[in-house]
């Protein structure tokens, strides 16, 4: 303010993107790793966009077969001495899994701004048939780059922790 007057000439020189909020962005997770998957879809949820995850099941992880599970077995052993209510709730199936994980990748203890990120994403096992029509995207940092027979793939996993198709 000069002389009482605002001064209308100082304008910003970052412009503001247009988001969709008609359509999500539908995100194909076949051959993806999980953690590079989650984290560019927290980036895009934090950003404002509707994010939708189909073939959660066909998520990889990278490592071998058996470590995986005895990780996992390891972390279901974590419960509370009191009552198991009390304790972590254990995910057993794909989509609820990668949820849990872009979930905490986002700002979402304390924060509505990512509580309403949360909310901005679906997760499925398999494709809907209302999101078929639509285009599919896929993160191309977030590819596997060597044979799939490194890797192991979330259902293989959740099967063996206890979930029934």
């Amino acid at each position: 303010m000069a002389n009482g007057r605002i001064n209308k000439s100082i304008r910003t020189s970052k412009q503001e993107t247009v988001v969709r909020t008609d359509r999500p962005i539908v995100v194909d997770a076949t051959n993806h790793i999980a953690g590079r998957l989650s984290s560019h879809v927290a980036k895009l949820l934090i950003q404002g966009n509707r994010v939708t995850l189909v073939n959660c099941e066909k998520i990889m992880y990278s490592g071998t077969r058996d470590n995986l599970i005895n990780e996992y077995k390891a972390f279901l052993e974590i419960n509370s001495i009191i009552h198991p209510k009390h304790g972590p709730v254990h995910y057993r199936r794909p989509d609820t899994i990668i949820s849990k994980m872009i979930r905490g990748m986002l700002p979402f203890e304390g924060k509505p701004s990512g509580i309403a990120a949360f909310k901005r994403l679906r997760a499925y096992i398999g494709s809907p048939k209302e999101l078929k029509s639509l285009e599919k995207i896929q993160f191309e940092k977030a590819l596997i780059r060597k044979p799939s027979s490194n890797y192991t793939t979330m259902a293989a996993l959740c099967r063996v922790i206890g979930w029934t198709e």
